[in-house]
């Protein structure tokens, strides 16, 4: 697998959102500051009446609205997507509070980000998604939680895992604390991750997350 790009080049990124915006824009906040490596050049929203999209017009980022539930099956919804990224030329895409189960070409391995707040491959899958996750950590009794960052594959959350931060659980947590603290951790990791990807410093090579 290639890497995404240089020290000197500009990644051409696409979002993927499904809810809020708010990891859109922790990521267009970094995007946005001189030096950066990328540019946001397409929003893709599987939702129509999202705070996300609201996001990317304000930012003046070009927006397609894919709703899963406009397609009879989740190949033809995941070719739908595919089909925009190639038009864009994205050089890597980055999962933003992304719901749907996306299936990803194999030229496209390697070039897609998730991230998960949870340490995966603890409390991930299927249906483990925002306040589910962190009810379920707190269920468990776990001190610990956090977040994951990992390339995305055909499987819910099983992607090669590229870094990982802790946070601690503390006595009295609900679920919106718990998600809180865990979420100002996201917006630290993650947009660190994409720039160092977009630069080419991580990369995939079969199953094997690569540092250089």
């Amino acid at each position: 697998m290639s890497r995404t790009g240089t020290d000197t080049s500009i990644a051409r990124v696409a979002v993927l959102l499904s809810g809020s915006g708010r990891t859109l824009r922790n990521l267009l906040s970094h995007a946005e500051a001189p030096g950066s490596p990328l540019e946001v050049a397409r929003v893709i929203s599987t939702r129509r009446n999202v705070a996300g999209n609201d996001v990317a017009i304000a930012a003046g980022i070009p927006l397609s609205i894919i709703p899963r539930r406009d397609f009879n099956s989740g190949e033809a919804f995941s070719d739908e997507i595919i089909n925009v990224l190639d038009a864009e030329s994205a050089d890597l895409i980055v999962c933003a509070g992304f719901l749907s189960k996306l299936t990803v070409p194999d030229r496209y391995m390697g070039r897609i980000l998730n991230i998960h707040p949870s340490l995966l491959p603890l409390f991930g899958g299927q249906g483990y998604y925002g306040d589910r996750v962190h009810q379920a950590v707190l269920d468990s009794g776990m001190r610990v939680s956090g977040c994951t960052v990992h390339f995305v594959d055909n499987a819910y959350d099983a992607g090669p895992i590229v870094a990982q931060r802790c946070v601690p659980v503390l006595p009295g947590d609900s679920v919106d604390s718990l998600a809180q603290r865990v979420f100002g951790t996201e917006c630290e990791l993650y947009p660190s991750v994409v720039f160092q990807v977009a630069r080419g410093k991580i990369w995939l090579e079969g199953r094997d997350v690569q540092f250089g």
